[in-house]
């Protein structure tokens, strides 16, 4: 009795050494680990100046809109810091880069770019708005009339001369 015990036990163990081998062999080629690297970014710098003087200007919002094999790829906005810059380094290299500069008191400016390995670095000169380009009127190089800022239309009561500068109709005699 004594020796089938010590049989089965020998038996047991071949058994499990058996099963144990065969089950990291089948782990090892079937279920490893599916590690997809991160794919390589680039550093991108977007250093944004007023126009008139060049001095940096701060908190301005920057825009990103990566596209990457006609999918998008991202939308990030950052503001700039004191220096006038905004730097990222999550854009993908061989992304299309759509970059927007938005600022109170500046027109809104706008470029594209391809990201390299090397990265890229953009100036952004922000001009004061213009007036609207028109084909009955030559506005270049005319300020804006209107300023930066929510617009209201007012509208004065009726027979008051008011802050538009209308009055009441006048009534003709018969």
């Amino acid at each position: 009795m004594g020796n089938l015990k010590r049989r089965m036990g020998w038996v047991l163990a071949l058994v499990t050494m058996a099963a144990v081998s065969v089950a990291a062999g089948a782990q090892s080629e079937q279920h490893g680990r599916k590690f997809k690297p991160l794919p390589p970014t680039a550093h991108v710098v977007v250093l944004v100046e007023k126009g008139y003087n060049g001095k940096p200007l701060e908190n301005a919002a920057v825009i990103f809109h990566a596209v990457r094999d006609g999918k998008e790829d991202a939308n990030l906005e950052m503001k700039t810091d004191p220096d006038g810059k905004a730097a990222m380094d999550l854009l993908e290299v061989g992304s299309h880069v759509t970059v927007q500069v938005i600022a109170n008191g500046f027109s809104t400016f706008a470029t594209d770019f391809d990201v390299t390995a090397e990265g890229k670095e953009v100036v952004a000169k922000l001009a004061k708005p213009e007036a609207q380009v028109s084909t009955y009127v030559d506005n270049s190089g005319k300020p804006a009339q209107v300023h930066p800022g929510i617009q209201e239309h007012v509208v004065g009561k009726p027979g008051a001369t008011g802050a538009t500068g209308t009055t009441a109709p006048a009534t003709t005699p018969k």
